[in-house]
């Protein structure tokens, strides 16, 4: 019955640790912002990857495990993820693929990620 006990508070511990770390970095206005701007389409890239994944390389989230995208997002941003900082990023080419970040994120693809671009 100890052990028991033990095992919940240890498991409902670990739950409160990476619901609070995911939920510190979160910023639901910059997922926002994003689908306001590009529309993802159902079934792209860009749409399967939202909230995290299209900032983040590993779930969950955190200030540590940024795509090249993110990085050149977050220098932009200076901490106001708003329209002018995706603006000022799309004529970058974050990961390097060939393709601007924002013809990326217009086709679905995700800019962070050089595996994903849209078809020649």
């Amino acid at each position: 019955m100890l052990r028991r006990r033990v095992v919940i508070w240890i498991g409902t511990a670990l739950l409160v640790v990476v619901g609070l770390a995911t939920w510190a970095a979160a910023k639901p206005d910059m997922s926002a912002t994003l689908r306001t701007l590009y529309t993802p389409k159902d079934g792209t890239d860009l749409a399967k990857a939202l909230p995290c994944l299209v900032c983040h390389t590993a779930m969950p989230g955190t200030k540590t495990n940024l795509n090249p995208y993110a990085v050149d997002l977050q220098k932009a941003a200076k901490g106001t993820y708003n329209t002018a900082a995706f603006k000022a990023i799309e004529g970058l080419d974050s990961d390097k693929d060939g393709v601007k970040n924002g013809d990326e994120l217009r086709a679905g693809t995700l800019p962070g990620d050089s595996k994903s671009k849209p078809p020649k």
